[in-house]
């Protein structure tokens, strides 16, 4: 069935074809507005050395040379960033942090890459916090960040680090303000405007196909009605 064919079978059942189309309408709209809106905020850390370096000195009296933590990066804040990074990803740090799975509020760190085998590629940890409401994401967000640097410290503590060499978690970029992602519920409304449209056009082609049978057993039964007066009529005369 080519397009104008098809044109002209939804013109013929508008009767049908349109309340179809308005109940598809309908209903994307139902789910346009049952898909909660999403609020996202985001945030970056970076690990940087202290000042003094990554060594303690066994003389305390001597001085100690001053460095720009900016520019000591190594693999060795990279691979602290990682630890962390996994240590925030866990269902248990999660729950602790008020997150439950499948809850409204959710959160994720990274490095900037959703591959877990480019961890270590750099000292940052990249926060992005999701909530169905703004201040939720915004406080998601920054109870991750505040967590991240308990987690570093915990951590150094543990291996008896030195309080002088500890790694620090500097806030590169602070919570930003949640902005609302659209496009979960236009894809849902779309999705079900299509499904909907999709059921229109069945609904009509059906309807179309029941009376077009629906004619020809009407006109074969009149037509075998006509068949058999014909035959009886010359018995009748006779």
């Amino acid at each position: 069935m080519d397009f104008w064919q098809t044109v002209m079978v939804m013109y013929r059942r508008w009767y049908v074809a349109l309340p179809a189309f308005l109940l598809s309408i309908v209903a994307a709209a139902g789910v346009y507005s049952s898909v909660h809106k999403l609020y996202v905020s985001t945030s970056v850390l970076v690990l940087t050395q202290p000042t003094t370096g990554a060594v303690q000195p066994a003389d305390q009296t001597k001085p100690r040379d001053q460095t720009n933590p900016l520019l000591s990066f190594d693999s060795g804040l990279s691979t602290s960033a990682s630890i962390i990074i996994q240590a925030l990803g866990t269902p248990q740090t999660a729950a602790e942090l008020g997150v439950p799975p499948g809850g409204d509020t959710w959160f994720q760190v990274t490095n900037g890459s959703s591959n877990p085998e480019l961890l270590i590629t750099g000292p940052f940890l990249f926060i992005e916090g999701d909530s169905s409401t703004a201040a939720g994401a915004t406080d998601i967000v920054a109870k991750v960040a505040e967590r991240a640097k308990v987690e570093l410290a915990k951590r150094q503590k543990e291996l008896n680090a030195p309080s002088s060499t500890y790694i620090t978690a500097v806030e590169v970029v602070p919570p930003t303000t949640p902005e609302a992602k659209g496009g979960s519920r236009i894809r849902a409304a779309a999705a079900a405007g299509a499904l909907g449209l999709l059921a229109s056009l069945a609904a009509t082609f059906g309807f179309e196909s029941f009376m077009t049978a629906r004619l020809r057993r009407r006109r074969g039964a009149a037509s075998g009605g006509g068949q058999e007066t014909e035959i009886l009529q010359p018995v009748g005369q006779a």
